[in-house]
């Protein structure tokens, strides 16, 4: 026997009884979201393990690089600071938005997004939860890494532009999040979402000006450099915190990072709502 009924405010769904109710409130849909969110830093303090990448490899990036390149590229540790600082906290917190993508894979394998679907919650409450959530990495790869600058004599020139340029790299990171989110759904294997985020973001950070500038590579590299978004967010981030001016590079970071939310979100969420 099958009974259907209607509920406008929970959204539960029982297979046993073929109750389908589809509408929550968009007020229920943030609760829903933020409470989900609230379980991902909840996990966070109970494994701090996971904070690994994001606090430990701020520290080895900075001193190594600082001591290796520092007399090569720019003469001495101090000089090279202004240019690594901000390379090393863009490229830590674009790295650890993989996490999403893996932690995602790890839960739907585990079945926990299939309890959290029987729940009187929004669909999307767990997906959006998990990725709000990891916003609070990317805040601390910031923090690691302008606090080891600091440490090693670099001083930015403007604190607000600073404080700009911190807040463009996490809405960055957030974007690119939703890429691997999206891969983290399709994909069959967390170690398999890993190992291709890795693979797509090695040549992106090693081809960017990061590190060395685009003038010292192949003409072939430079013009890769010159188009490549993550060498927007890191001259964005250098003329914010070292400058304090507002350039073009910021814009164009923050068209691509919107640009990506308008297409892979939705991807996204379809995928995950068709899966779910």
């Amino acid at each position: 026997m099958t009974a259907t009924t209607a509920t406008p405010t929970t959204g539960y769904s029982d297979p046993g009884f073929g109750t389908i109710v589809e509408h929550i409130s968009q007020r229920q849909a943030i609760r829903d979201t933020l409470t989900m969110a609230r379980r991902g830093l909840l996990r966070m303090k109970h494994t701090p393990q996971q904070l690994f990448d994001v606090v430990v490899v701020p520290i080895v990036f900075t001193v190594m690089f600082a001591n290796i390149f520092g007399g090569a590229i720019a003469g001495s540790v101090d000089n090279y600071l202004p240019q690594l600082v901000p390379g090393v906290l863009v490229s830590v917190a674009i790295t650890s938005s993989v996490v999403t993508g893996v932690q995602l894979r790890e839960d739907m394998d585990r079945g926990v997004f299939d309890r959290f679907i029987s729940l009187p919650i929004a669909r999307i409450a767990p997906l959006a939860g998990s990725l709000l959530a990891d916003v609070l990495r990317y805040l601390i790869a910031a923090v690691m890494s302008i606090g080891v600058g600091l440490i090693m004599g670099y001083r930015p020139h403007s604190i607000l532009g600073t404080i700009a340029g911190v807040l463009l790299t996490i809405f960055s990171a957030f974007a690119i999040s939703w890429i691997f989110a999206l891969m983290g759904v399709l994909m069959s294997k967390a170690s398999a979402v890993q190992g291709v985020s890795m693979l797509i973001l090695m040549p992106l950070t090693f081809t960017s000006n990061i590190f060395v500038p685009p003038t010292t590579m192949p003409s072939w590299v430079r013009s890769i450099a010159k188009v490549n978004p993550i060498s927007h967010l890191v001259s964005s981030l250098r003329s914010l915190a070292n400058e304090g001016q507002v350039t073009s590079h910021v814009a164009w970071t923050l068209l691509g990072a919107i640009v990506i939310i308008a297409v892979f979100a939705p991807i996204t969420v379809r995928a995950y709502l068709r899966r779910a």
